[in-house]
């Protein structure tokens, strides 16, 4: 198995040259490059790509059903503030988000198995896919059709995690992070001078009274179950001096069950629609179809659970579900899988300019992913 050295040396280079989106020519150049040699020396493994800007390991232990391990790499348009001597190179682009740690555990766990194809239980799957950040990567590789094709029958992966412990693993059965709904609402109003405001339709008014309303509703509807909306950037009108003809608010919604989402995406158009009339103004609401949530299949995580306790690892509880989103969650609308958290003990958010981690960790990464693909089901 990869030493934390080389561990180290993975994360850190990937580290360097973070790419945002699908445009991600440095890093596949990079994770092929790792990868050949691995494949080079190992009779059952292949590296190919199913979709743009994926790459995947197979490992071909025969039979008919597979499993399948994920990373993301594609990385933030942050500017990056740690210091470090392996900052980014790439001017205002960073690995906020924990990316690189997650190729350098996926890279671990290939390096492993290409020497160690006999201890698998059976074939094994490496995805490292795109585009996480933003449009949802995961739900292309999908729909390319290779989980079919290689009998892919599970899924697991992780994430890095700052308020978690360092090395600590943890998820819990059902949902574990929320689905994501970005939400617009654009108000039309009339302009005119303020000095005749009776004569102009306030649609920043319309606005400012729409927010404070929209968060008392989702404050009741989070008494029934954990959910989310806040809204992050408003524009309104073209100068100070005068009524505000149109205006706009962008947020995200955040809910876990199909339900929920339903009646949040039924009722919050509802709201802004009232509220508007009130000044007389219109109201439009538009919801992103956004990511599911992270389910986790009940069988699946219990099975690893009960394996990586006989090996030792302790998987930690957690307690509720998390309102971040994820794009695992399209793999789960595929197959049963379990999503993981890691603990990095820093306390440092994620996607924060000052965003870093001890790479000792991603040795329990590895070691996690090793347990689950030679235990046999």
């Amino acid at each position: 198995m990869a030493g934390i050295e080389t561990l180290r040396k993975w994360r850190r280079d990937l580290h360097e040259v973070p790419e945002c989106d699908f445009d991600l020519p440095q890093t596949l150049a990079y994770v092929k490059e790792q990868l050949e040699p691995m494949a080079a020396r190992c009779d059952c493994m292949s590296v190919f790509s199913p979709a743009r800007s994926t790459v995947c390991a197979f490992f071909d232990r025969g039979g008919s059903a597979a499993t399948a391990l994920r990373t993301d790499m594609d990385a933030l348009p942050v500017r990056e503030e740690t210091g470090a001597p392996y900052s980014s190179r790439h001017d205002g682009r960073m690995h906020a988000c924990g990316h690189d740690g997650h190729m350098a555990m996926a890279l671990g766990a290939c390096d492993w198995m290409a020497s160690n194809p006999e201890r698998l239980a059976r074939s094994v799957l490496v995805v490292f896919q795109p585009a996480e950040e933003t449009t949802g990567g995961a739900r292309q590789v999908c729909q390319s059709g290779v989980f079919e094709r290689l009998g892919v029958d599970r899924i697991f992966g992780f994430h890095l995690w700052p308020d978690l412990p360092s090395a600590c693993v943890a998820t819990r059965s059902g949902a574990l992070l929320a689905a994501s709904n970005e939400t617009t609402v654009e108000f039309r109003g009339r302009a005119s001078h303020i000095a005749k405001s009776r004569q102009g339709r306030d649609a920043l008014l319309a606005a400012c009274m729409f927010v404070p309303e929209a968060y008392r509703f989702m404050d009741e509807r989070s008494q029934e179950e954990p959910c989310l909306l806040k809204f992050g950037h408003m524009e309104a009108g073209e100068v100070r001096n005068q009524i505000a003809a149109s205006a706009r608010v962008e947020g995200s919604l955040r809910t876990f069950s199909a339900e929920m989402g339903r009646r949040c995406r039924d009722e919050l158009p509802r709201i802004a629609k009232e509220v508007a009339t009130e000044v007389g103004c219109t109201a439009e609401t538009t919801f992103s179809e956004g990511y599911p949530p992270v389910v986790n299949d009940e069988n699946v995580t219990s099975w690893a659970r009960e394996v990586l306790s006989k090996a030792g690892i302790d998987v930690h509880d957690v307690p509720e579900p998390l309102l971040i989103a994820e794009d695992f969650s399209w793999y789960q609308q595929w197959l049963p899988g379990t999503f993981f958290l890691l603990g990095t003990g820093t306390g440092t958010p994620l996607h924060a300019s000052t965003f870093d981690f001890d790479e000792s960790i991603l040795m329990r990464g590895v070691e996690v992913y090793r347990r689950l693909v030679t235990a046999s089901l």
